[in-house]
């Protein structure tokens, strides 16, 4: 009797294994925030190419970058050809990509890699390219499987109906499918499920430049924000208003919003890192990499591997930082603003506090300082300097430093 009902016990197990929905048994694909290197900051769509892509994952693994846990490289815009094939599908752009994109992927994993494309969801890409897979979803998804794609950047671009192969100039019909019903949605939730029938491991990040409640269901992180300011898009900006797109604190702020839904495989996503040489003072890079640290934000590099320098290469892989930014426990926020004087922390999974005092003056230095009970820890807690391992001390019952103008002070409080 015992053996019947072990023997019915497993096939009932075999059984709901067989009909669970594929997403539960991919739940864990990012039980931390991603991390890698994204071409799109730094090459734009007109200058990448399989060339440069090869020379980044061996600088990635020369430097120790993909040892400090960076291990996607994502080959944004510039890889398709500017139109599909007779099928629908997705063709490569043979001058940029002679070898193929599976070569390509085999090239990452054979270096310990992963790899991933940009693609869109809607009728064209943002340069106006009729390359969208809207209708034609289980052709490109397929496709993303058979080379051996391990992410996949779903960018909303536009949806047009029109039969031309370039969108029209006026907005409002390139965003005419996005503002019928439930489509937005639609469209991911076809790549979401596709994905997941297809049973292969792939990150879904969504880029729908603000968020949307749908992100935390179906994919693995998802943009808040529209595109950062970067060298591709006429250089970075830390707190003074760009022309287009957005800088480093809109965007903190943006993301901090939405900080609740955060976790449990899913990230909010508040766009690539925008460090090396792309218009911010170092100290600004280094209040850029806390607050993404703070914010458990996906960290993808938007600079230049290759010829990073060593001032940048220590930043992007300081160790603490990186596991503050990898502690899952939550989303860390903006917890003091008064002026130009800012507070953001984010609590770990072991009960320290990670801490951002943040000057926002560009012209005179400021005292910031807090107590333990404002963040909720006991009196007499070790604390070091992130940025600076051998700064260490102990918090009696409060701190106070002076920051410089434009910069930042990042502080782990608690015992290691």
């Amino acid at each position: 009797m015992e053996k019947n009902n072990l023997r019915v016990l497993i096939k009932i197990v075999l059984i709901v294994l067989l009909i669970a929905p594929t997403s539960t048994l991919l739940a864990d694909i990012a039980k931390s925030p991603p991390m890698g290197w994204n071409s799109w900051n730094w090459w734009g769509k007109q200058n990448i190419n399989e060339n440069v892509v090869k020379q980044t994952i061996d600088a990635m693994i020369e430097k120790g970058i993909a040892e400090a846990g960076y291990n996607y490289v994502i080959v944004d815009g510039g890889w398709r050809e500017s139109y599909l094939g007779p099928k629908g599908e997705l063709l490569v752009h043979k001058k940029r990509f002679p070898s193929g994109i599976k070569a390509l992927a085999d090239y990452a994993h054979s270096k310990g890699m992963k790899f991933g494309l940009h693609t869109v969801p809607g009728s064209h890409d943002c340069g106006g390219d009729r390359v969208g897979s809207w209708g034609v979803e289980k052709v490109h998804v397929q496709q993303m499987v058979d080379w051996g794609v391990d992410f996949v950047k779903l960018d909303k671009c536009y949806f047009w109906f029109g039969n031309s192969p370039k969108v029209p100039k006026r907005m409002d019909l390139r965003n005419q499918g996005w503002l019928i019903g439930d489509n937005v949605k639609t469209a991911y939730k076809r790549w979401h499920d596709l994905i997941d029938q297809s049973g292969h491991s792939i990150v879904l990040s969504a880029s729908a430049y603000e968020f949307f409640d749908f992100y935390p269901e179906l994919t693995q992180m998802g943009r808040t924000t529209l595109d950062i300011t970067a060298k591709s898009n006429g250089g970075a900006y830390f707190d003074k208003k760009p022309k287009y797109h957005v800088n480093v604190m809109d965007i903190a702020e943006q993301n901090s919003r939405y900080a609740k839904y955060a976790g449990n495989g899913y990230w909010n996503d508040p766009d690539m890192l925008i460090t090396g040489g792309q218009g911010l003072t170092f100290e600004q890079e280094k209040v850029h990499f806390a607050l993404w640290s703070i914010m458990t934000s996906p960290l993808f590099i938007g600079s230049d591997p290759i010829s990073m320098g060593p001032k940048e290469l220590a930043l992007i892989t300081n160790k603490l930082a990186i596991e503050i930014n990898q502690d899952p426990n939550e989303q860390g926020t903006r917890i003091r603003h008064v002026g130009k004087k800012e507070i953001w922390a984010k609590r770990l999974s072991n009960g320290n506090v990670a801490l951002l005092l943040l000057n926002r003056s560009d012209k005179e230095s400021m005292d910031i300082g807090f107590s333990l009970e404002e963040i909720g820890l006991t009196p007499n807690q070790p604390f070091v300097d992130v940025f600076n391992n051998e700064h260490q001390g102990v918090v009696r019952n409060s701190f106070s430093q002076k920051v410089d103008p434009s910069s930042g002070v990042f502080l782990l409080i608690g015992k290691r």
